[in-house]
């Protein structure tokens, strides 16, 4: 399983490291133009905040297990959030996407939206598109009027950490961030938007998903790798102790011999 997990896990980290630059650059830029001026009218629900009286969550697990802290850690950050969201008197609900968060959402807090398991390890636009729908959706109609998105983010082999994103609406850059002063839109600023805030919340959870992947991989590795020293370590130790056994046993039966010897003289 270790050796499984590391030629994954080099795959994944691959595909994270060359989609990485894109999905920053996106956001940045979508951070940009919800700053806009043209974008203070209503061109798009995504952009537009509202109060905050329901929020939805798409949390990113594993489907298995045996991978060390990797699924714990996610989960707990998630509970840790849901927590903090009822203390300020929201209701809440979760897209999940892997069985792990799935089983514990059902186990402990039934509020499961949605939910999406079986994963490929390197997904695609095509296998994303549904949770994005839903995503988008929800919030259009005002099912949720917060999108969060919890993931694990890869930072290296060793280190991943659980992350927690605000996917919806999209928040303006800064004011001390340097941009254009307008864009030009056509053929309208709404079909631009339209458009691009869909794929702009498509490639932030796609983008998730790799780092998740990633992240998971590299904590089997991890995990297996400690579990096969593990079981060297123990195994040494019953042989030291077996050989301890088994000398004792043989100076017991040599005592036994000459304590017999000596008596019969």
């Amino acid at each position: 399983m270790e050796a499984v997990s590391a030629a994954k896990m080099r795959k994944a980290q691959n595909q994270v490291t060359a989609t990485r630059p894109y999905a920053t650059q996106a956001q940045e830029v979508l951070s940009y133009i919800a700053r806009l001026p043209s974008t203070e009218n209503d061109l798009d629900p995504l952009i537009q905040p509202r109060p905050v009286k329901r929020v939805g969550i798409v949390l990113v697990t594993a489907d298995r297990g045996l991978a060390g802290g990797f699924n714990a850690n996610i989960i707990r950050a998630a509970a840790n959030f849901m927590r903090e969201q009822r203390k300020q008197g929201r209701e809440v609900e979760v897209i999940t996407v892997g069985k792990k968060g799935r089983d514990w959402l059902l186990r402990y807090d039934p509020v499961v939206r949605a939910e999406f398991t079986e994963m490929p390890d390197t997904p695609t636009t095509y296998d994303v598109s549904p949770i994005t729908r839903l995503v988008v959706d929800d919030y259009s109609r005002g099912t949720f009027d917060e999108v969060h998105l919890i993931y694990t983010d890869f930072v290296n082999t060793i280190v991943q950490e659980p992350v927690v994103r605000k996917l919806l609406p999209i928040e303006p850059a800064e004011p001390s961030v340097s941009m254009a002063p307008e864009y030009i839109f056509e053929p309208s600023p709404e079909a631009v938007l339209s458009r691009v805030l869909y794929g702009f919340t498509e490639v932030q959870i796609l983008q998730a998903l790799y780092e998740s992947i990633a992240s998971e991989h590299s904590a089997r590795m991890v995990a297996m790798r400690n579990a096969t020293d593990a079981a060297l370590e123990l195994v040494d130790d019953l042989t030291l102790t077996y050989n301890k056994a088994r000398q004792e046993g043989i100076t017991n039966e040599l005592m036994d011999i000459i304590g017999g010897s000596v008596a019969q003289e």
